[in-house]
């Protein structure tokens, strides 16, 4: 993952991304990257996962 931390508490999902970083341009080069899961990633002790992409246009 970039720039995500995923926390539960209880049953709440927390997600935390900092906008201030950035990973350079997408691959069609039209949006730099925030953040992102790269695909589904597994949320910490349970059976749901989430898929996240946070970008900005250039």
């Amino acid at each position: 993952m970039k720039n995500v931390e995923l926390s539960v508490t209880g049953n709440i999902l927390t997600i935390t991304v900092d906008l201030t970083k950035d990973f350079g341009p997408s691959s069609s080069g039209k949006t730099i990257i925030v953040a992102s899961t790269e695909g589904n990633a597994k949320i910490p002790g349970r059976e749901e996962q989430v898929g996240l992409n946070v970008y900005r246009k250039k």
